[in-house]
């Protein structure tokens, strides 16, 4: 059974930090491609940052551009994924969610698009407040 479980979400001031995990089990994730999805009240899911299986190659907003930083750790079966959030914007109040997109690709290839990701969280809520 493939298990994605979203922590760390909460309340944040404008400029404050928040560090989101993504604790995934079931999929042999070292060969899947991670990626952060944010949903805002009334708006659309997108990408947030992307990340290849190995790691190596990153994708990230130009909203989060050089404040926001995806990374993850591997293991046979299991995989702990982060988002560290730093300089957050009121504009980053969202429910974010971590999905696996199980498509082959090389070491550093990944997807940005929503439409590839099988596997969802359920979702942790980061309100920023002005």
């Amino acid at each position: 059974q493939v298990q994605l479980v979203e922590s760390g979400g909460g309340l944040v001031q404008a400029g404050g930090s928040l560090r989101l995990s993504c604790a995934a089990s079931g999929l042999p994730f070292s060969l899947v491609n991670m990626g952060w999805f944010r949903q805002a009240p009334g708006k659309e899911r997108v990408i947030v940052a992307a990340i290849s299986r190995s790691g190596r190659s990153t994708y990230y907003a130009d909203s989060v551009k050089g404040r926001f930083t995806i990374s993850r750790d591997n293991a046979k079966n299991t995989i702990d994924l982060h988002l560290q959030m730093n300089n957050l914007k009121p504009e980053d109040t969202a429910v974010y969610y971590c999905a696996a997109n199980t498509m082959k690709y090389d070491s550093i290839g990944y997807s940005i698009d929503l439409g590839d990701y099988d596997y969802w969280g359920q979702g942790t809520q980061v309100t920023v407040s002005s």
